[in-house]
């Protein structure tokens, strides 16, 4: 009954708050959990769901070289400039960063509570999207390992 009610009042802050995407997602796993003997298929969405993300992700980043919007030239003119490079850069470390909080979500999934209600957060105070959990778990690794900090929470 409280996963029920947790996931209610997550439905209600992102209608409240217009967050489209996380409406359609609490939506989603609501409704996944009313069909019965779906316990194995919310199991393989946690486990795969991330990576699953990822890639539609990738293909959305992947069109524009598809579509001949962004090609050789484009990629040139981004190490001309100190935007370029910062991209760049940010890119690389975005990418290191979420690698890490990959590992720290598998290696303590208790920590997911803490990093959906930050999103939740940002989303709802600050006009975030809720894009940043697995960034955010790559944030909390690197400040924990800062720290010299156990990331099991019990």
């Amino acid at each position: 009954m409280e996963s029920w009610l947790f996931l209610g009042v997550i439905l209600l802050i992102a209608y409240l708050a217009k967050n489209q995407s996380l409406l359609i997602a609490s939506a989603i796993v609501l409704v996944i959990k009313l069909i019965p003997h779906t316990q194995k298929l919310l199991t393989t969405i946690q486990a795969k769901g991330i990576n699953w993300g990822v890639t539609i992700i990738s293909v959305a980043i992947l069109v524009p070289i598809a579509t001949g919007q962004i090609g050789y030239k484009d990629l040139i003119n981004a190490f001309k400039s100190p935007v370029g490079y910062v991209a760049v850069f940010c890119g690389v470390l975005v990418a290191i960063l979420s690698g890490k909080g990959v590992g720290l979500l598998a290696q303590s999934p208790e920590i997911t509570v803490a990093l959906v209600f930050g999103t939740i957060m940002g989303v709802v105070f600050f006009r975030g999207i809720a894009a940043g959990p697995v960034i955010a778990s790559g944030m909390t690794y690197v400040i924990l390992q800062l720290l010299h900090v156990s990331p099991i929470l019990k």
